[in-house]
């Protein structure tokens, strides 16, 4: 028998600044996790990330969102085996001054995040790589990204290189990750 929903205790809270137009210019700190934090986009060997067939599908969406999207310049950013980090700039830019046609982004349903935005971005994002995916495993309707991501309005240059740092250390660093489903690896002492 299937539970009753509850509107006290099954309302999901927002994590976003709210009041904050996630659609206006500046720095945003991105955080995607897998499903379930699958290990779903590669490993990490010799403290570098090796990518699988999913995690280069992640990759070339990564970069791709930039050319489809005027308002979207990426920074720093790295696909991790169950998540990925990145630095998304929206500028100002007028549409029609990048691409030349003056279209905008991907249509996005009236209830959906308002377009041009950081929502839009990854709705769009996540739609698309999941589509690839599991189209390459052959796994139609299966989830790939859990539901949400985690953001962080960047404040100030200072910050900036602290998260570029960050993000860039990221592999070297996995065995200390809180993505990382295995946690911290003991380290080893000599007897």
């Amino acid at each position: 028998m299937r539970a009753r929903y509850d509107p006290d205790r099954n309302r999901r809270q927002s994590i976003r600044l709210r009041g904050y137009d996630y659609s206006g210019a500046g720095a945003y700190f991105l955080t995607i996790c897998a499903y379930n934090r699958e290990m779903l986009f590669g490993e990490i060997v010799d403290e570098k990330m090796a990518l699988h067939c999913p995690g280069r599908i992640v990759a070339d969406e990564w970069c791709r969102s930039a050319e489809i999207r005027a308002e979207i310049e990426l920074d720093e950013w790295v696909v991790m085996p169950n998540h990925l980090h990145g630095v998304v700039m929206i500028t100002d830019v007028d549409l029609g001054e990048r691409r030349g046609n003056g279209r905008g982004d991907r249509p996005v349903a009236p209830t959906g995040p308002r377009p041009k935005s950081v929502g839009a971005l990854i709705a769009g994002f996540k739609s698309v790589t999941t589509k690839r995916i599991n189209a390459m495993r052959g796994t139609p309707g299966r989830p790939v990204w859990q539901r949400g991501y985690y953001d962080h309005i960047v404040r100030d240059e200072n910050s900036l290189n602290r998260i570029r740092q960050y993000i860039r250390e990221n592999p070297l660093r996995w065995h200390e990750d809180p993505e990382n489903p295995l946690g911290k690896f003991p380290k080893e002492t000599s007897r």
